[in-house]
């Protein structure tokens, strides 16, 4: 079921978002989110970290991934070293 409710953005584009949303959507102060805009339509979409079994997995499928492409430890180390030294 959606839930319908107006509210109104402050002067310093503050949104507030209704209780009977937040409650049925289990929304708590410090909830993060992605806003979109485009032709008169906002979208709120909460983020969340991915989980550590998640994370693993992103993990092991980068791992793969750089294996494939010939990438090495010691490439990587390069790298960095050298964006460290550009900033």
């Amino acid at each position: 079921m959606r839930s319908v409710a107006t509210t109104k953005m402050s002067s310093k584009g503050q949104v507030v978002i209704p209780e009977g949303i937040r409650r049925r959507l289990g929304l708590e102060a410090g909830t993060r989110f992605v806003v979109m805009g485009d032709k008169g339509v906002v979208i709120l979409k909460t983020v969340s970290p991915p989980s550590m079994k998640d994370f693993d997995g992103l993990i092991r499928q980068a791992r793969r991934q750089a294996k494939a492409a010939g990438i090495r430890k010691k490439d990587i180390r390069t790298a960095i070293r050298e964006v460290r030294r550009s900033v």
